[in-house]
């Protein structure tokens, strides 16, 4: 079916079931995606390399980086051509994330989408690009030299994708002894310091405000989920789904909330309310002899049904006050037992009448930022970049978000139609 071995990655027709398209058709589907992002540009030169990227990242080359993608797909003169298309015009970059995310949202758009957060790392060497430092890696458990983006994704029952994502720089980068990098990344003056949690709730905060996508669930992971503030920090009409640490304190009775009396004799008073009880780690469900574990079927796998044994109790959130502890709002702790014996926390404010099923399900779609990270990277060259600035980083990232559209694309038209 495919005539040119490197005209698109065959690994990934066969991985996500495109293989049925002839090259042809898969010509012609491309041309038309990419028609659709022409009017971001301001000169046929922009559209020939925004093209050309595309068709790179899409191929079956080893690295897909600027070089490769032009000595494959232009010539050897070209090379500084495409390099220079990530770093000088200032014009495309906004315009074609707008088109991008109206496109992404045309496509998987639903009343009940699920925003899900997560950083992922990228190993690089040296230290001259932009924001690398020696930080903790998660692909690989430990620390790396690496660079290290904050993800949004959406999901629905229509499909999955990247909708923003934002490159953090690590305190150290905005010390005086990185002033010189700083200027050679050509990182902007008035970027201040954020946390990772606090770009995503800025990311968050502008998908909302966009109303593009509508949003009824928030799911992240638990570098996330255990920061109080960023839970607390949700927009309202908003529920999360997040996986928390087992240390993570939680009622699983609501206790009395008041201001103790002081005993008899002794000066001072107290001021500020706190629980009568203490809380417990959420991990202390396991060790109720009275909880009853379900075994139930969590996702269809390609091998067939995937099995996992589910706790789920009502308890109340827990909150440190004037480094008091207090309850605040209820919420659903479901817990996750795989089969390897691996054990997953997850609280949610959902409503208390929202279904075992509806939980399950949740827990199955908050990994599906995870499933676009090994589509981006398996396939689509994510780590491949090369360029040091931190604009042809997040330009790197935005092309690597379109051509994993397209193949999103493809696969809901496939549902409608076959492809010879």
């Amino acid at each position: 079916m495919i005539t040119d071995t490197n005209a698109y990655n065959i690994e990934m027709l066969n991985q996500l079931a495109l293989e049925k398209i002839s090259q042809q058709n898969l010509n012609n589907a491309l041309t038309q995606y990419l028609n659709q992002y022409t009017t971001c540009f301001t000169h046929p030169s922009q559209t020939k390399y925004f093209k050309t990227y595309q068709q790179g990242l899409l191929s079956n080359l080893d690295r897909k980086s600027i070089e490769p993608i032009a000595l494959h797909f232009l010539n050897q003169h070209q090379v500084r051509h495409l390099q220079q298309f990530f770093k000088r015009p200032k014009n495309w970059q906004q315009p074609l994330t707008q088109t991008y995310q109206t496109q992404l949202a045309n496509q998987i758009a639903d009343p009940d989408g699920f925003l899900s957060i997560d950083d992922c790392c990228h190993i690089k060497k040296g230290t001259n690009s932009a924001g690398v430092a020696r930080q903790y890696c998660g692909r690989i458990g430990k620390k790396e030299n690496c660079q290290s983006g904050v993800y949004v994704s959406y999901a629905s029952k229509k499909g999955y994708g990247i909708v923003d994502t934002q490159l953090y720089l690590p305190k150290q980068w905005f010390d005086p002894p990185h002033f010189d990098k700083r200027i050679q990344c050509e990182i902007p003056k008035d970027l201040k310091f954020q946390t990772k949690n606090d770009i995503a709730a800025q990311m968050i905060t502008n998908i909302l405000n966009k109303g593009q996508f509508p949003v009824k669930w928030v799911g992240c992971d638990a570098a996330f989920g255990s920061d109080q503030g960023f839970l607390d920090g949700l927009p309202s009409g908003v529920c999360y789904f997040a996986s928390v640490r087992e240390n993570q304190y939680i009622y699983l009775t609501l206790p009395t909330v008041e201001v103790p009396k002081n005993p008899p004799g002794q000066g001072g008073r107290f001021v500020h309310p706190r629980a009568c009880a203490e809380p417990v780690y959420i991990k202390s469900i396991l060790e109720d002899k009275s909880v009853v574990w379900e075994r139930r079927i969590i996702a269809q796998g390609a091998k067939g049904p995937v099995w996992a044994e589910v706790v789920c109790v009502r308890a109340y959130s827990c909150r440190c006050v004037n480094r008091l502890f207090v309850p605040t709002v209820p919420i659903w702790v479901y817990i996750r037992r795989y089969e390897d014996g691996a054990i997953k926390y997850f609280i949610s404010n959902a409503s208390e009448n929202t279904e075992l099923a509806v939980l399950d399900r949740l827990a199955t779609m908050r990994w599906s930022i995870e499933q676009c990270f090994q589509e981006c990277k398996s396939f689509l060259g994510m780590s491949h970049y090369e360029t040091r600035s931190y604009q042809g980083w997040h330009r790197h990232m935005l092309l690597v978000m379109v051509a994993h559209l397209f193949t999103t694309v493809l696969r809901g038209a496939l549902k409608k139609t076959t492809f010879t």
